[in-house]
């Protein structure tokens, strides 16, 4: 039997009466030297629901951060990417792009998928062993390729600037560099597919604050065949398919389901939660992003409370498809994170 958040994530995907909506939040690294650690701790043991089964570390936590996220630690990945930050838990920024200049493309090696994720290596047998003990623990089997696995890896390697002229000039060496880049992100995919898992997650922010970073038409034409060939074999294998996206994607949402997105994490305030309500409401599962810009970084508790329940009223549906999403980062104060803890914890249990 699976444990009661894995069995509450299926349901709400499915449209089968979870038993309470289900909450994730994620505390990013950042945090744990942003804020007293203990004041963390105190939140997560007050709110066992959203932090089931939490044990309080003994002495200074450590987090540990991703490789793309270690201050004076520039990093380079498995596609040639430099990657550098300024503080330790927050993702940073590419600084070096290795094909920004075509003339390296020559000499470029896409990476293998047998030894690495395009961010680090991988031991398959380790991840095979992981996954079976956490089957055999109920969990939920859920994996992804790394987050920026097409368009921002194209960003990556040639530049923002570059690919968009690239993809008004129909440069040929584009088509090949995307083949490159989905052969890569199917050896991933196979290969967790060979194992057996329940859910893929393909995580690539497309939206800014106002509107997409790539016109509707050159995702049509560059970006969208590509999703499509990388989530058929989950589709065909009954995995679930999720994607993940920042930023306003209201022009491009529609092409996302349309690739077999089953599950859509998309941000709550910059689409706006009348449009996601009036668009997906009962048709797919929404993983919903709480805002983490305004209200709940410069709003009272009160509005928090509101906000959020007014995201389910709007949003849920007896039925399920909807889950909800908090990312927490620096610089909101902890009232607010109080305040938005007992609020998901709350509405969790909207139609209970």
């Amino acid at each position: 039997m699976r444990n009661a958040l894995a069995r509450a994530i299926l349901a709400s995907i499915r449209f089968e009466k979870p038993d309470f909506i289900p909450v994730r939040i994620s505390v990013n690294g950042a945090c744990w030297h942003h804020y007293p650690q203990e004041a963390l701790f105190d939140l997560k043991e007050s709110h066992p629901h959203l932090f089931p089964g939490f044990v309080r570390p003994k002495g200074y936590y450590e987090p540990r951060h991703k490789l793309v996220a270690m201050k004076d630690h520039p990093y380079v990945d498995d596609f040639g990417c430099l990657w550098e930050t300024t503080d330790d838990g927050i993702t940073g920024t590419v600084t070096r792009h290795p094909l920004c200049d075509w003339s390296a493309y020559a000499t470029w090696k896409r990476p293998d998928p047998a030894v690495c994720t395009g961010i680090g290596p991988i031991d398959w047998e380790k991840k095979r062993a992981d996954i079976r003990e956490k089957r055999e623990n109920g969990d939920l089997i859920e994996v992804g390729l790394r987050h920026g696995h097409t368009f921002l890896q194209l960003c990556d390697l040639r530049g923002y600037e570059n690919l968009v002229y690239d993809m008004v000039d129909e440069e040929p060496r584009l088509f090949q560099l995307i083949e490159d880049i989905e052969t890569f992100n199917m050896g991933i995919i196979q290969r967790y597919l060979d194992i057996g898992v329940d859910l893929m997650d393909y995580a690539e922010d497309l939206g800014m604050q106002i509107g997409p970073m790539i016109s509707p038409e050159h995702f049509l034409k560059y970006i969208k065949p590509s999703y499509q060939r990388l989530m058929k074999p989950a589709l065909d294998k009954g995995v679930i398919v999720h994607m993940h996206s920042d930023g306003d994607i209201r022009a491009l949402a529609d092409y996302l389901v349309d690739s077999g997105v089953q599950v859509i994490n998309l941000q709550d305030l910059v689409n706006g939660i009348d449009w996601i309500a009036g668009k997906y409401r009962g048709r797919i599962c929404i993983e919903l992003d709480v805002d983490r810009q305004r209200i709940t970084r410069f709003g009272s508790p009160a509005e928090i409370d509101a906000l959020i329940r007014e995201e389910v009223e709007k949003i849920s549906t007896p039925q399920g498809g909807l889950m909800l999403l908090y990312g927490l980062y620096p610089g909101t104060p902890l009232e607010n994170v109080k305040a938005v803890f007992d609020a998901l914890e709350r509405y969790s249990f909207y139609y209970q």
